[in-house]
């Protein structure tokens, strides 16, 4: 990937994470959605937003519907960051890997804890 795709993908990442925050005023969107990284294809007509929500599936889809309804809005404001002659459409994915990652991690605490119980009571 080039390094002018990188720097959109990187001040497209930091723009929308600026709208969620301090933009949208919508009172469903927690301090728990984060954006985790940002796809832009190489002609810039589409960029792949991947967000986090730290909550329920519920909770999640609502605010994937909310952040694609908003981003018409969020590409304005993107716009005037990027120097691109096209701004690219906002498309926004839920990202589960950092729950996943979570949920690896606590499976081998898991049998970590239990392969050390088992080892305690082999001395008997």
């Amino acid at each position: 990937m080039s390094n002018r795709i990188n720097r959109i993908n990187e001040t497209i990442k930091h723009e929308v994470s600026h709208q969620i925050r301090f933009g949208l005023k919508d009172p469903r969107l927690t301090d728990l959605v984060s954006v985790l990284k940002v796809d832009t294809t190489g002609d810039l007509r589409y960029a792949k937003v991947y967000i986090s929500v730290y909550d329920t599936d519920e909770k999640k889809q609502q605010v994937i519907d909310i952040l694609n309804k908003a981003a018409g809005f969020m590409r304005k404001s993107v716009g005037k960051k990027l120097k691109t002659h096209y701004t690219p459409e906002l498309l926004f994915q839920l990202d589960d890997s950092l729950e996943y990652g979570a949920h690896i991690d606590e499976i081998l605490r898991d049998l970590n804890k239990n392969s050390k119980g088992s080892d305690d009571h082999g001395d008997e």
